[in-house]
């Protein structure tokens, strides 16, 4: 079958969690489909077209270059059999590309603009663009893909329009042969890591979503022999790049062993770093599901996560790591709750060391991209018979 498949991120130019999902699914579904990717850039290569915003529109909010980019990834489909668009950014290209073409729309949300109100701080006026966009092309899609249960319920509460025999759980993969312990130090040296102390990591992007200023208070409490590692860069506005790194400042006034990576480092290097870390700390205060957790347990890497959203489908409380409750109208027991439990595991390696070995062979068990896309053509094909 000839599948479109729209996305904002696609190598080298990857930058979240739904821009490495659609990396290895695009990888598995080569050898399954005749797949034809759409991002954002400039240039072409085989199987791969670019699409940049009209020059008409630099300077333009972004809600409205994001538009021009899908309209141009509309115009160039003629031909496909079937898309499937990830995230907003491309997810207006799959819906009209559906009504020009004539073709069935598949649309994989990994997040959901009504629950996220703090990307008006983003996009201002754009955010009502980029929440009418997610709503119509989801309303009108053949099918929905949530990538855990949780986000499932998300959908449907969102968007009750949607026939719920539409929205199917294809959870999110990891490649465990990529992701899997290096026990080499030269990044850890080369960064300036103390080795013979235990440290918390925190891998992200600077954004309300991922809960990194609740992260830096909570780290308050952090024993003074732990070290705190973020790698955390691309903040959304400029006010929450602000209060990083006021809340960042403070914290390396009065301890030590804060240490902030803003640029982002190669995958191999982020392995390492999963790796050896004592503790993967996912403070995010919405997720659907947490693809970073997968790699930091495919790493052997215990992990201390937020209860939201899909991340207790991946992190098993107690057996792969610990889980923190969060209300979003108890941000001080959050914070509490999330030192303790980071303090709790980052001084007991040999609990850790236990969860970590459960966390890999979880990954090994259940969450391979061959099934991940071995699902989702089985989608494909069944809209593709029913359609007919």
């Amino acid at each position: 079958m000839k599948v479109g498949l729209l996305t904002r991120e696609y190598p080298p130019d990857v930058y979240g969690g739904a821009g490495v999902h659609v990396e290895f699914l695009a990888r598995e579904l080569r050898s399954l489909t005749d797949l034809d990717v759409h991002c954002w850039g400039e240039g072409t290569s085989d199987g791969l077209v670019r699409h940049r915003a009209w020059p008409a529109l630099d300077g333009a909010n972004d809600a409205l270059r994001t538009f021009s980019v899908d309209l141009s990834m509309a115009a160039a489909l003629a031909g496909r059999e079937l898309l499937h668009s990830h995230t907003w950014y491309a997810a207006l290209a799959g819906h009209v590309g559906k009504l020009l073409h004539g073709i069935p729309h598949v649309m994989t949300s990994h997040s959901l603009e009504p629950l996220r109100p703090w990307k008006a701080e983003q996009l201002g006026g754009g955010y009502a663009l980029s929440s009418w966009a997610e709503r119509t092309a989801a309303e009108a899609a053949d099918a929905v893909i949530a990538v855990s249960g949780a986000m499932r319920e998300d959908i449907l509460a969102c968007y009750p329009a949607i026939d719920p025999a539409k929205v199917h759980v294809v959870h999110n993969g990891i490649d465990a042969e990529l992701y899997r312990p290096d026990p080499a130090t030269d990044v850890l040296e080369r960064l300036g890591i103390d080795l013979g102390r235990p440290y918390v990591l925190f891998v992200g992007r600077i954004t309300r979503q991922k809960g990194v200023p609740q992260l830096l208070r909570a780290a308050r409490q952090l024993d003074r022999d732990v070290q705190l590692v973020l790698c955390a860069g691309a903040p959304d506005t400029k006010e929450i790049d602000d209060e990083f790194r006021t809340l960042f400042e403070e914290l390396s006034r009065n301890r030590a062993g804060v240490q902030w990576i803003p640029e982002m480092l190669p995958r191999p290097q982020i392995i390492q770093l999963l790796t050896h870390a004592a503790v993967f700390v996912c403070p995010s205060v919405y997720e659907p599901l947490g693809i970073v957790n997968l790699e930091a347990m495919a790493c052997g890497t215990a992990v201390v996560a937020s209860r939201v959203g899909g991340i207790p489908e991946v992190v098993s409380d107690g057996t792969t790591g610990l889980l923190v409750p969060y209300r979003e109208s108890a941000p001080a027991d959050f914070e509490h709750d999330l030192g303790l439990l980071l303090n709790r595991l980052a001084t007991d390696p040999e609990r850790a060391g236990a969860m970590g070995k459960a966390g890999r062979h979880r990954v090994l068990r259940e969450f391979g991209w061959g099934t991940v896309a071995r699902r989702t053509v089985e989608l494909y094909e069944e809209i593709l018979h029913a359609d007919r």
